[in-house]
Protein backbone atom coordinates (compact mmCIF):
# COMPACT_ATOMS: atom_id res chain seq x y z
CA UNK A 1 0.00 0.00 0.00
CA UNK A 2 1.42 3.34 -1.00
CA UNK A 3 1.84 6.20 1.48
CA UNK A 4 -1.05 8.06 -0.13
CA UNK A 5 -3.32 5.02 0.14
CA UNK A 6 -2.40 4.60 3.81
CA UNK A 7 -3.14 8.27 4.44
CA UNK A 8 -6.55 8.00 2.74
CA UNK A 9 -7.38 4.85 4.70
CA UNK A 10 -6.45 6.59 7.97
CA UNK A 11 -8.62 9.59 7.05
CA UNK A 12 -11.50 7.22 6.32
CA UNK A 13 -11.08 5.46 9.66
CA UNK A 14 -10.97 8.80 11.49
CA UNK A 15 -14.08 9.98 9.66
CA UNK A 16 -15.99 6.85 10.65
CA UNK A 17 -14.78 7.22 14.24
CA UNK A 18 -15.96 10.85 14.37
CA UNK A 19 -19.38 9.85 13.04
CA UNK A 20 -19.65 7.10 15.65
CA UNK A 21 -18.57 9.44 18.45
CA UNK A 22 -21.03 12.09 17.29
CA UNK A 23 -23.86 9.54 17.12
CA UNK A 24 -22.97 8.22 20.57
CA UNK A 25 -22.93 11.77 21.95
CA UNK A 26 -26.35 12.49 20.45
CA UNK A 27 -27.67 9.23 21.88
CA UNK A 28 -26.39 10.05 25.36
CA UNK A 29 -27.98 13.52 25.20
CA UNK A 30 -31.32 12.08 24.04
CA UNK A 31 -31.10 9.29 26.58
CA UNK A 32 -30.58 11.89 29.33
CA UNK A 33 -33.88 13.56 28.51
CA UNK A 34 -37.26 12.44 29.75
CA UNK A 35 -40.38 13.38 27.83
CA UNK A 36 -43.62 13.51 29.83
CA UNK A 37 -47.21 14.18 28.77
CA UNK A 38 -49.73 15.74 31.16
CA UNK A 39 -53.43 15.23 30.36
CA UNK A 40 -55.50 18.36 30.95
CA UNK A 41 -59.03 19.24 29.77
CA UNK A 42 -60.77 21.60 27.36
CA UNK A 43 -58.61 24.35 25.81
CA UNK A 44 -60.46 27.13 27.66
CA UNK A 45 -60.60 25.32 30.99
CA UNK A 46 -58.46 25.63 34.11
CA UNK A 47 -56.98 22.13 33.67
CA UNK A 48 -55.41 23.17 30.36
CA UNK A 49 -53.88 26.24 32.03
CA UNK A 50 -52.64 24.17 34.98
CA UNK A 51 -50.98 21.52 32.81
CA UNK A 52 -49.24 24.04 30.59
CA UNK A 53 -48.15 26.12 33.58
CA UNK A 54 -46.49 23.02 35.04
CA UNK A 55 -44.74 22.41 31.73
CA UNK A 56 -43.49 26.00 31.59
CA UNK A 57 -41.99 25.64 35.07
CA UNK A 58 -40.43 22.32 34.09
CA UNK A 59 -38.75 23.87 31.05
CA UNK A 60 -37.69 26.99 32.95
CA UNK A 61 -35.82 24.91 35.52
CA UNK A 62 -34.31 22.44 33.06
CA UNK A 63 -31.36 24.85 32.78
CA UNK A 64 -29.66 22.86 30.03
CA UNK A 65 -26.67 24.73 28.64
CA UNK A 66 -26.48 27.06 31.66
CA UNK A 67 -24.10 26.97 34.61
CA UNK A 68 -26.83 26.90 37.24
CA UNK A 69 -30.14 25.10 37.48
CA UNK A 70 -31.59 21.66 37.99
CA UNK A 71 -30.43 20.21 34.65
CA UNK A 72 -33.00 17.44 35.08
CA UNK A 73 -33.48 17.02 31.32
CA UNK A 74 -37.26 16.72 31.52
CA UNK A 75 -39.34 17.90 28.57
CA UNK A 76 -43.07 18.32 28.95
CA UNK A 77 -46.25 18.60 26.86
CA UNK A 78 -49.79 19.25 28.15
CA UNK A 79 -52.31 18.54 25.38
CA UNK A 80 -56.02 19.31 25.63
CA UNK A 81 -57.97 16.15 26.51
CA UNK A 82 -61.44 14.96 27.46
CA UNK A 83 -60.84 15.61 31.17
CA UNK A 84 -60.59 13.68 34.44
CA UNK A 85 -61.72 10.15 33.61
CA UNK A 86 -60.05 10.31 30.19
CA UNK A 87 -56.76 11.31 31.82
CA UNK A 88 -56.92 8.54 34.44
CA UNK A 89 -57.71 5.84 31.89
CA UNK A 90 -54.92 6.96 29.57
CA UNK A 91 -52.40 7.05 32.42
CA UNK A 92 -53.35 3.46 33.14
CA UNK A 93 -52.87 2.56 29.46
CA UNK A 94 -49.49 4.31 29.35
CA UNK A 95 -50.64 6.94 26.86
CA UNK A 96 -50.19 9.76 29.42
CA UNK A 97 -47.64 10.13 32.23
CA UNK A 98 -49.56 12.56 34.44
CA UNK A 99 -53.01 14.09 34.40
CA UNK A 100 -55.22 16.59 36.17
CA UNK A 101 -58.29 14.95 37.67
CA UNK A 102 -61.11 15.60 40.09
CA UNK A 103 -60.57 14.01 43.50
CA UNK A 104 -63.84 12.04 43.23
CA UNK A 105 -62.77 10.27 40.04
CA UNK A 106 -59.34 9.66 41.54
CA UNK A 107 -61.11 7.96 44.47
CA UNK A 108 -63.39 5.88 42.23
CA UNK A 109 -60.55 4.81 39.93
CA UNK A 110 -58.35 3.64 42.81
CA UNK A 111 -61.21 1.79 44.51
CA UNK A 112 -62.84 0.41 41.37
CA UNK A 113 -66.21 2.05 42.00
CA UNK A 114 -68.72 4.08 39.92
CA UNK A 115 -67.47 4.38 36.32
CA UNK A 116 -64.42 2.29 37.24
CA UNK A 117 -66.38 -0.72 38.50
CA UNK A 118 -64.47 -3.75 37.23
CA UNK A 119 -61.63 -1.57 35.95
CA UNK A 120 -59.76 -0.64 39.13
CA UNK A 121 -56.50 1.29 38.77
CA UNK A 122 -54.55 0.16 41.85
CA UNK A 123 -51.36 1.89 40.67
CA UNK A 124 -53.00 5.32 40.54
CA UNK A 125 -51.17 7.83 42.75
CA UNK A 126 -51.82 11.44 43.78
CA UNK A 127 -48.90 13.83 43.25
CA UNK A 128 -50.37 17.00 44.80
CA UNK A 129 -53.65 18.91 45.12
CA UNK A 130 -54.08 22.01 42.97
CA UNK A 131 -57.27 23.95 43.75
CA UNK A 132 -60.87 23.51 44.95
CA UNK A 133 -63.53 23.01 42.27
CA UNK A 134 -67.13 23.89 43.14
CA UNK A 135 -69.79 22.34 40.92
CA UNK A 136 -71.65 25.13 39.10
CA UNK A 137 -75.12 24.95 37.61
CA UNK A 138 -75.33 27.95 35.29
CA UNK A 139 -78.76 28.95 34.01
CA UNK A 140 -79.97 31.48 31.48
CA UNK A 141 -80.99 34.89 32.82
CA UNK A 142 -84.63 34.48 31.77
CA UNK A 143 -84.81 30.67 32.07
CA UNK A 144 -86.90 30.69 35.25
CA UNK A 145 -84.57 28.10 36.79
CA UNK A 146 -83.83 28.67 40.48
CA UNK A 147 -83.26 25.13 41.75
CA UNK A 148 -82.44 21.61 40.54
CA UNK A 149 -86.15 20.77 40.33
CA UNK A 150 -86.63 23.59 37.81
CA UNK A 151 -84.34 21.82 35.31
CA UNK A 152 -87.15 19.39 34.43
CA UNK A 153 -88.38 20.04 30.89
CA UNK A 154 -85.42 22.31 30.11
CA UNK A 155 -82.54 22.03 27.62
CA UNK A 156 -79.57 21.00 29.75
CA UNK A 157 -75.96 20.36 28.77
CA UNK A 158 -74.75 17.32 30.75
CA UNK A 159 -71.14 17.59 29.48
CA UNK A 160 -68.96 15.65 27.10
CA UNK A 161 -68.26 11.95 27.75
CA UNK A 162 -65.02 11.43 29.70
CA UNK A 163 -65.13 14.80 31.43
CA UNK A 164 -65.27 15.25 35.18
CA UNK A 165 -68.25 17.56 34.85
CA UNK A 166 -70.19 14.85 33.00
CA UNK A 167 -69.38 12.40 35.77
CA UNK A 168 -70.46 14.77 38.55
CA UNK A 169 -73.62 15.67 36.63
CA UNK A 170 -74.51 11.99 36.41
CA UNK A 171 -73.88 11.51 40.15
CA UNK A 172 -76.12 14.48 40.93
CA UNK A 173 -78.81 13.24 38.54
CA UNK A 174 -78.80 9.81 40.19
CA UNK A 175 -79.00 11.35 43.66
CA UNK A 176 -82.00 13.47 42.63
CA UNK A 177 -83.64 10.60 40.76
CA UNK A 178 -83.33 12.48 37.47
CA UNK A 179 -82.69 10.95 34.04
CA UNK A 180 -81.93 12.55 30.69
CA UNK A 181 -85.56 11.86 29.73
CA UNK A 182 -86.60 14.46 32.30
CA UNK A 183 -84.89 17.15 30.23
CA UNK A 184 -86.37 18.54 27.06
CA UNK A 185 -82.93 18.14 25.47
CA UNK A 186 -79.70 16.73 26.97
CA UNK A 187 -76.66 17.98 25.05
CA UNK A 188 -73.03 16.80 25.31
CA UNK A 189 -71.19 20.03 24.61
CA UNK A 190 -67.60 20.55 25.77
CA UNK A 191 -66.51 23.27 28.19
CA UNK A 192 -65.43 25.47 25.29
CA UNK A 193 -68.90 25.29 23.69
CA UNK A 194 -71.37 25.47 26.56
CA UNK A 195 -71.21 29.15 27.62
CA UNK A 196 -71.72 30.38 24.06
CA UNK A 197 -74.59 27.93 23.61
CA UNK A 198 -76.24 29.29 26.76
CA UNK A 199 -75.85 32.90 25.61
CA UNK A 200 -77.12 32.00 22.12
CA UNK A 201 -80.29 30.50 23.64
CA UNK A 202 -79.51 26.97 22.44
CA UNK A 203 -79.55 25.54 25.98
CA UNK A 204 -81.12 26.68 29.26
CA UNK A 205 -78.52 25.38 31.71
CA UNK A 206 -75.27 23.49 32.09
CA UNK A 207 -73.20 21.90 34.84
CA UNK A 208 -69.52 22.72 35.24
CA UNK A 209 -66.95 21.55 37.80
CA UNK A 210 -64.33 24.29 37.79
CA UNK A 211 -62.17 26.55 39.94
CA UNK A 212 -63.25 30.09 40.85
CA UNK A 213 -63.09 32.45 39.05
CA UNK A 214 -63.15 30.99 35.55
CA UNK A 215 -62.98 32.72 32.18
CA UNK A 216 -65.40 30.27 30.58
CA UNK A 217 -68.01 30.91 33.28
CA UNK A 218 -67.58 34.68 32.90
CA UNK A 219 -68.44 34.37 29.20
CA UNK A 220 -71.95 33.40 30.33
CA UNK A 221 -72.30 35.43 33.54
CA UNK A 222 -70.69 38.66 32.39
CA UNK A 223 -71.60 38.24 28.74
CA UNK A 224 -75.31 37.45 28.92
CA UNK A 225 -76.35 37.63 32.59
CA UNK A 226 -76.34 33.89 33.32
CA UNK A 227 -76.79 32.97 36.98
CA UNK A 228 -75.29 30.28 39.23
CA UNK A 229 -77.89 28.52 41.39
CA UNK A 230 -77.51 27.05 44.89
CA UNK A 231 -76.94 23.32 45.37
CA UNK A 232 -77.39 22.90 49.12
CA UNK A 233 -80.54 20.80 49.49
CA UNK A 234 -80.81 17.62 51.54
CA UNK A 235 -79.64 15.68 48.46
CA UNK A 236 -76.33 17.55 48.27
CA UNK A 237 -75.93 17.40 52.07
CA UNK A 238 -76.20 13.60 51.92
CA UNK A 239 -73.66 13.43 49.06
CA UNK A 240 -71.18 15.45 51.12
CA UNK A 241 -71.84 13.43 54.28
CA UNK A 242 -71.40 10.09 52.47
CA UNK A 243 -68.41 10.95 50.27
CA UNK A 244 -64.90 11.80 51.58
CA UNK A 245 -64.03 13.61 48.34
CA UNK A 246 -66.93 16.13 48.43
CA UNK A 247 -67.18 19.31 50.50
CA UNK A 248 -69.39 22.38 50.47
CA UNK A 249 -67.99 25.54 48.91
CA UNK A 250 -69.11 29.12 48.50
CA UNK A 251 -68.88 31.27 45.39
CA UNK A 252 -68.63 34.80 46.83
CA UNK A 253 -70.93 37.65 45.93
CA UNK A 254 -69.35 39.80 43.23
CA UNK A 255 -67.22 36.99 41.74
CA UNK A 256 -69.01 37.62 38.44
CA UNK A 257 -71.19 40.51 37.27
CA UNK A 258 -74.35 38.48 37.85
CA UNK A 259 -73.22 37.25 41.30
CA UNK A 260 -75.51 39.48 43.35
CA UNK A 261 -75.44 37.12 46.34
CA UNK A 262 -73.25 34.32 47.67
CA UNK A 263 -73.90 30.89 46.14
CA UNK A 264 -73.55 27.68 48.16
CA UNK A 265 -72.70 24.51 46.28
CA UNK A 266 -70.51 21.44 46.72
CA UNK A 267 -67.36 20.35 44.98
CA UNK A 268 -64.08 18.47 44.79
CA UNK A 269 -60.36 19.17 44.54
CA UNK A 270 -58.35 19.23 41.35
CA UNK A 271 -55.40 16.84 41.75
CA UNK A 272 -52.33 15.99 39.70
CA UNK A 273 -52.20 12.20 39.41
CA UNK A 274 -49.84 9.64 37.94
CA UNK A 275 -49.02 5.93 38.06
CA UNK A 276 -46.87 4.15 40.66
CA UNK A 277 -44.76 3.07 37.68
CA UNK A 278 -43.65 6.66 37.04
CA UNK A 279 -39.95 7.09 38.00
CA UNK A 280 -39.48 8.63 41.46
CA UNK A 281 -37.01 11.24 40.24
CA UNK A 282 -39.50 12.58 37.67
CA UNK A 283 -42.28 12.79 40.28
CA UNK A 284 -39.84 14.50 42.66
CA UNK A 285 -39.09 17.25 40.16
CA UNK A 286 -42.79 18.07 39.72
CA UNK A 287 -43.42 18.06 43.47
CA UNK A 288 -40.37 20.28 43.97
CA UNK A 289 -41.75 22.75 41.42
CA UNK A 290 -45.11 22.82 43.20
CA UNK A 291 -43.47 23.47 46.59
CA UNK A 292 -41.34 26.25 45.11
CA UNK A 293 -44.41 27.89 43.54
CA UNK A 294 -46.29 27.60 46.86
CA UNK A 295 -43.48 29.32 48.76
CA UNK A 296 -43.40 32.15 46.23
CA UNK A 297 -47.18 32.60 46.53
CA UNK A 298 -46.90 32.68 50.33
CA UNK A 299 -44.21 35.35 50.20
CA UNK A 300 -46.29 37.39 47.78
CA UNK A 301 -49.38 37.11 49.97
CA UNK A 302 -47.42 38.19 53.03
CA UNK A 303 -46.14 41.27 51.28
CA UNK A 304 -49.67 42.32 50.40
CA UNK A 305 -51.22 41.74 53.84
Amino acid sequence: MTLEQRRNALIGILAVALVLLSTASMYVEAAGRVFIAIGTGGPTGVYFVVGNSICRMVHKQAAEGRRQGRKHGIRCAAPSTGGSTYNIRNIKQGELDFGVAQSDWQFHAFNGTSKFDGNRFENLRAVFSIHPEPFHILVGRDSGINSWADLRGKRVNVGNPGSGQRGTMEVLMAAHGTTVNDFKVATELTSIEQSKALCDGKIDAYGYTVGVPNAGVSVATDGCGARIINLNSSVERKLVADSPFYAFANIPKGTYKSSVSEVTTFGVMATLVTSADQPDDVVYELVRLQETASRLRSVGAGEND
